[in-house]
C-alpha cells in the first residue's frame, strides 16, 4: 500500500501540497451586503508601477526639475536627487477625460471601465513586508491572504477546480496560513500556456480513471483511520481534499489550464507573451467557477534607465490588461468580475541613479474595474508633485474592505478564530471607499 500511497501522489498530480479545493458552500455567516460581484482577478505588478509615469500626470515636474522642494524631502530607501520629469505625454481618455499616459494606448481605450485609484498609500517602503500587506492585509508572515479569505467566505462554484489560483506568484500571494488548508491558493507559472508543462504528472500515464479511484479510496481511508487515532488535523484534512481534487482535476484541467484552445483572434488580443497568457488563463479559470486567480508580473522595481524599462515591458502588460477587461466584458462577465491592478507601491517623483525612481509608499496608483465599480473616473490626489496621497485617501485595509463589500461580504463580519481571537482580512482597519462604487 505504500507503493500504492506513493504512485498516487506522484502520479496523480505533482501540487498536491499545494492544491485546494474549498467546500461548495462558504463559512461566512455575517449580513450579506449589495454587491454582486462572484470572483476576482488581481493583476499585481511585483516592484511598484510608477503612478507619474502612467496615470497621475504631474506637470510641475517639468516647472521645477532637478530641484528639491521641501515637499518632496522625505524619507526613501534610497538616496534620490531632484525632481524628474516623466518622458511621456498625458492624454485625456474616455467620456470623463481621465488622464492617461500615452505610453498605456490599449488601457486608455477602455477607461471608462475603470475606477483609477490615484490615492492610495501604505507605510512600508521594502518590497518583501509591501507585498505581503497588499496581499494579506499585514506585513507579518504568518496571515492569510485575500484570495484564501474570498474562497473561505464564498466557498467554491466549481468542486472539480481549486477556488484560488495564484499564477507566477507564490509566497503572500498563496497563503492560506491558518485558514483550513484547502483554501490555499495553487501557485502556478504559466509560460506558452501548455497545461503538462504547468503542471507536473498532470495525467497518470499508468492507471486508467476507475483503478485510480479505487486506489484513492484506498489511500483515503488509511488517511481517515489515521486521523481518527489522535483527532482532527487541519493539515492532513488538507491533504485528503488535495489528494480528491487532483483526481478530479485530472479531467477538467486539461481543458481548463490550455490557453492554446482559444481562438486566434482571442490570443491575438491577448498577445502571446507570459502576462497576456496569464491574463487569458486566468479569464478561461473564472469563466469556469474559480473564485480568486492573482496574476503576477515581476520586474517593476526601477532604480534606473526607467523610461527604457518602460518602453520594452509596458505594451505587453497595456495589452494584456485591456485584453482582459474587453473580453470580459464582451462575454457578459465583467459586472460580477473585479479586476484590480496595482504594485506593492509606487515610485517618488525624485530621481535615483539619475534615471530611475525609488520606493514610494507614500501615495501612488491602483485601479479596479468591474464587479460594481464605476468606470471612467479619478479617485482622490496626490500632491502637487505626485509623492504622497493628500486627497480622499485609500489604504489597502479601505481597498480590501470595498472589494469584500463588492462580493457580499461586510469585512468586519468575515472572520476566523484562531489563537484565541477573531482574525479578519482587515485586522483592525478598513472602510468602504463608497466613492469607487457604483
Amino acid at each position: 500500500m505504500a507503493l500504492a500511497r506513493r504512485e498516487l501522489i506522484q502520479a496523480a498530480f505533482g501540487l498536491l501540497g499545494n492544491l485546494g479545493i474549498s467546500s461548495a458552500m462558504g463559512h461566512y455567516a455575517g449580513q450579506r451586503t449589495p454587491g454582486k460581484a462572484k470572483r476576482v482577478i488581481s493583476l499585481f505588478l511585483a516592484g511598484g508601477p510608477s503612478q507619474v509615469d502612467l496615470f497621475d500626470p504631474k506637470p510641475l515636474l517639468v516647472k521645477y526639475q532637478g530641484q528639491r522642494p521641501g515637499g518632496v524631502d522625505l524619507r526613501t530607501e534610497r538616496q534620490t536627487g531632484g525632481l524628474m520629469p516623466s518622458a511621456f505625454s498625458f492624454s485625456k481618455r474616455g467620456r470623463n477625460g481621465v488622464d492617461v499616459s500615452d505610453i498605456l494606448p490599449k488601457l486608455g481605450g477602455v477607461i471608462d471601465e475603470i475606477s483609477v485609484i490615484r490615492s492610495m498609500y501604505s507605510f512600508n517602503p521594502t518590497h518583501t513586508p509591501a507585498s505581503s500587506l497588499y496581499h494579506t492585509g499585514t506585513i507579518l508572515a504568518n496571515r492569510p491572504s485575500i484570495g484564501s479569505w474570498i474562497s473561505y467566505g464564498l466557498g467554491a462554484e466549481n468542486q472539480n477546480l481549486p477556488s484560488f489560483v495564484a499564477l507566477n506568484s507564490a509566497g503572500p500571494a498563496a497563503r492560506s496560513a491558518f485558514l483550513p488548508a484547502e483554501h490555499q491558493g495553487m501557485p502556478l507559472n504559466v509560460a506558452d500556456g501548455e497545461p503538462e508543462k504547468m503542471i507536473p504528472n498532470l495525467r497518470n500515464k499508468k492507471l486508467e480513471a476507475g483503478a485510480q479511484r479505487r486506489q484513492l479510496d484506498a489511500v483515503q481511508a488509511l488517511n481517515r483511520r489515521f486521523g481518527e487515532s489522535f483527532g482532527g488535523d487541519d493539515y492532513l484534512n488538507g491533504r485528503i481534499a488535495s489528494m480528491e481534487a487532483a483526481y478530479r482535476m485530472q479531467f477538467e484541467a486539461t481543458d481548463a489550464f490550455d490557453v492554446r484552445k482559444e481562438t486566434a483572434e482571442t490570443r491575438a488580443l491577448y498577445g502571446e507573451t507570459p502576462f497576456g497568457n496569464g491574463c487569458l488563463l486566468a479569464r478561461r479559470l473564472v469563466e469556469r467557477g474559480v473564485r480568486f486567480v492573482n496574476v503576477g508580473s515581476g520586474d517593476w522595481d526601477d532604480h534606473k534607465d526607467i523610461e527604457a524599462a518602460y518602453k520594452k515591458k509596458i505594451p505587453a502588460m497595456d495589452q494584456a490588461a485591456a485584453a482582459l477587461l474587453t473580453d470580459l466584458k464582451r462575454r457578459g462577465m465583467l459586472e460580477e468580475t473585479i479586476v484590480v491592478w496595482g504594485g506593492e507601491f509606487g515610485r517618488t517623483p525624485v530621481s535615483e541613479s539619475g534615471t530611475g525612481r525609488d520606493h514610494n509608499p507614500y501615495g501612488f496608483t491602483m485601479w479596479v474595474a468591474g464587479g460594481g465599480f464605476r468606470g471612467g473616473i479619478a479617485h482622490g490626489a496626490t500632491d502637487e508633485f505626485g509623492f504622497k496621497a493628500v486627497e480622499n485617501r485609500v489604504s489597502i485595509h479601505d481597498l480590501h474592505a470595498t472589494m469584500l463589500w463588492a462580493l457580499g461580504l461586510e469585512h468586519t463580519q468575515l472572520t476566523y478564530r484562531y489563537a484565541g481571537r477573531d482574525f479578519r482580512l482587515t485586522d483592525v482597519f478598513g472602510s468602504v471607499v463608497r466613492g469607487i462604487l457604483a
